[in-house]
Parts: structure tokens; sequence; C-alpha cells
């Protein structure tokens, strides 16, 4: 069978987890694709910006030619910083991920299984580096954890399973998978659907997935 869909782009994945942002809501964006949300929160909306680095208030990525690489985020990438906005110690940072200030982190992710368990930093490989980060903090600090990620591998292997083969960030952390062809809702009863793109049938995304999925 010919596919009929078109996956969504980076961009329109990031402006599809930004409708989903409430006003008034602390956000941090992961490293990775999460720090493109920034770029696609709606005019008018006010939404505060945490970096694990040590900033609150962050706005879009700069214009070519206005970097300032004294002020970074937490993946080195250069951000503004909007009216109001402030950087601090690290340990404060910490504090502010570790006290249940954030309401909602957005982290890229290895795997997630349907009950919402999240493996991200890791994928066990012998001489991989290990690099947790502030993850483990961001993933069971924030009110709401949300994961930002391709649906599939580049072997066309589901990232989405029925348990995590790679080492845990945290269990039973995420509520929603936001992927290059569907929204998915991750409940102690398994996967629900908020939405998918158009033209890909709720069958073949179970196909896809490997995992029954509610509808």
């Amino acid at each position: 069978m010919t596919a009929t869909y078109q996956r969504r782009t980076k961009d329109q994945l990031a402006a599809r987890v930004a409708q989903d942002i409430f006003d008034g809501a602390v956000v941090n964006l992961g490293i990775g694709q999460p720090t493109l949300v920034a770029n696609h929160l709606p005019a008018g909306r006010e939404v505060i910006l945490h970096s694990e680095n040590g900033i609150l208030g962050m706005g879009p990525a700069p214009a070519a030619g206005q970097e300032d690489y004294d002020l970074i985020n937490a993946g080195k990438q250069p951000v503004t910083l909007l009216p109001g906005g402030a950087f601090f110690h690290h340990a404060d940072s910490f504090a502010m991920m570790r006290g249940g200030h954030l309401d909602i982190c957005v982290l890229g992710a290895f795997q997630v299984s349907a009950t919402g368990d999240l493996a991200n930093w890791s994928t066990g490989e012998e001489g991989a580096i290990p690099a947790v980060g502030g993850a483990m903090d961001l993933a069971i600090g924030a009110k709401q954890t949300w994961v930002m990620m391709d649906l599939l591998t580049k072997k066309g292997e589901s990232k989405i399973v029925a348990q995590c083969t790679y080492p845990l960030t945290g269990i039973g952390c995420v509520k929603r998978v936001y992927s290059d062809l569907a929204t998915l809702e991750c409940t102690p009863s398994g996967l629900k659907l908020i939405d998918k793109v158009e033209g890909l049938e709720h069958a073949e995304l179970e196909r896809l997935v490997g995992l029954p999925i509610a509808a």
C-alpha cells in the first residue's frame, strides 16, 4: 500500500507542541528538537521558558548575526532573553526543577513505553558516553513531561514500546508523546490517540507502533 500521508516537519512538530502549552506555563525545553518550540509559541500567549543551565524568560532564537554566545541554553545554542528574564546559578535552576516549579518539560527520547516510562539518556551501547544531564530531574520534577521525537528509528522500528529496553530516565512520567506522525497520550492502561497526520489510518498507526492505541 502506498502511503498517502505526510510526516510533520520538525517545525510543524514544534508548532504542534507549542499549540498545547497553556498561557502562564513555566516550561523547560530539552536539548535538540524541543528547543524549536520556542520559535512557535503563539503571539499573545505568555509562556516562561526555563533552561537548566540557569535561565528563566528565554525568547526565540536570535536573528542571524545577533547571536550572543555569553547567553546560551543547555545545548550551548545562543538564545534571547525577554524583558523580565533572568539568569542565575546552576544550583538554583536545579532547585526549580526538583521543587516542582515547572509546569511542563519537553524532552527528546530513545524510547517511551506505552505506560509512560522514559529512556532518553543512553542506549546502553558499549563505549557510549553517559549523558543524563538534568533529564532525570526534569522528567520527575515537572508537573507534566512531554516527549517530542520521530515515531520511528532510522531502521523503521517504533520508539514507542511495550517496555523500554534502554536504561530508564524515569518511570511512568511521560504524559504525552508528540511525534512526526501522531500525538499520543500515555496512560496506566496504555496508549490513547490525541491526533494523527491527515491520511494516516488508525490501523496503519497501530501497525507502525506495534501496540494497540485507544481512539
